[in-house]
C-alpha cells in the first residue's frame, strides 16, 4: 500500500522529475514526466491535484492510504 501523504509531498517537491509517478508504480510515465520536466509544469500541477483529490491510484489499482 502506498501512502497518500508521501505521494503528495513527493509530487509537490519532486513532481517535475516524475518521482511521484515512480513512487506510485508508473515507471513509464515517470520517465516521460522526467524527460519533459513535469509536462512543462502542467502535468506536475495536474498530478498534485489528482493525488490530493484521490483521483490517482497506485499502478496496481489500490487506493492510496
Amino acid at each position: 500500500m502506498k501512502n497518500k501523504s508521501t505521494a503528495l509531498i513527493l509530487s509537490i517537491i519532486l513532481g517535475e522529475l516524475g518521482v511521484d509517478r515512480f513512487y506510485l508504480g508508473y515507471t513509464g510515465l515517470g520517465v516521460l514526466k522526467l524527460i519533459t520536466l513535469g509536462g512543462f509544469g502542467i502535468w506536475w500541477i495536474i498530478d498534485i491535484i489528482k493525488i490530493a483529490t484521490d483521483k490517482l491510484p497506485a499502478a496496481d489499482g489500490t487506493e492510496l492510504v
